[in-house]
């Protein structure tokens, strides 16, 4: 028994690194990184659109209404059918409490959709808002910066994650006396977008949602997006 274990934890080392994904000669692990920042030029906003009604039916119906009314402003406010999503259909029945005579006045039907509309002139947010405010839908829950070069943006980020990892390959590689020599393997790549959270433009309206904070008088879109890359990569190393 004693020579199996023997013999097993002589030959793991050996299997450990015959699995290893890295380069048996020579080589340099880098990552390279990078950041590109640019301004919003579109943005995305999701309503909350609610109505509540003594049937399932007129609350759907007065839903539909206020959503048709909302898109009717197309062509006004610079977006197309295809730029808006709307959700399914949620209900709940519940009863209403009066406050003063503490009376159930009956079951009540709620009606719900969430309504994301892409803005393609940024702009045009504040108008927009308003419009559907007069329109009684009050609830905005999300405002998503965007940009309408948003590929094209995470591939030079790519590109200049790349070409941050051979300037650093480089820079090791010269300070140890060796050169960089051929691509090894590339482990992962990663690409995000992120808000500095920083980095902010008021909105001026107030969020008079049902289930807003009575507080919470301005929403914020950011002013900045920040488009980062990440690449890890193998290289071979050339002795001179």
């Amino acid at each position: 028994m004693k020579l199996i274990i023997t013999i097993f934890l002589t030959l793991f080392p050996l299997i450990t690194f015959a699995n290893s994904s890295l380069a048996t000669n020579r080589h340099i692990t880098v990552q390279g990184t990078a950041e590109i920042l640019v301004e919003p030029d579109m943005a995305q906003v999701s309503f909350e659109v609610t109505s509540i009604k003594d049937t399932l039916l007129e609350a759907k119906r007065d839903l539909d209404t206020q959503i048709n009314l909302l898109l009717e402003g197309v062509d006004k406010y610079g977006f197309e059918q295809d730029d808006v999503f709307i959700s399914g259909l949620k209900s709940n029945v519940y009863n209403i409490i009066g406050t003063e005579t503490g009376t159930v006045s009956g079951d009540k039907y709620l009606a719900l959709k969430t309504v994301k509309v892409t803005i393609n002139d940024i702009k045009k947010i504040d108008g927009f808002i308003e419009f559907a405010q007069s329109l009684k839908i009050n609830n905005v829950i999300a405002i998503e910066s965007l940009s309408s070069k948003a590929k094209l943006l995470e591939a030079q980020a790519t590109q200049a994650a790349v070409d941050d990892a051979i300037a650093k390959g480089s820079m090791l590689a010269k300070a140890f006396g060796v050169e960089l020599g051929k691509v090894y393997s590339i482990n992962s790549t990663a690409n995000h977008q992120r808000y500095p959270t920083n980095n902010v433009n008021s909105l001026i309206f107030p969020g008079s949602g049902a289930n807003s904070n009575p507080f919470e008088q301005v929403r914020y879109v950011d002013e900045t997006i920040i488009f980062t890359s990440s690449i890890n990569v193998v290289f071979d190393l050339d002795v001179k």
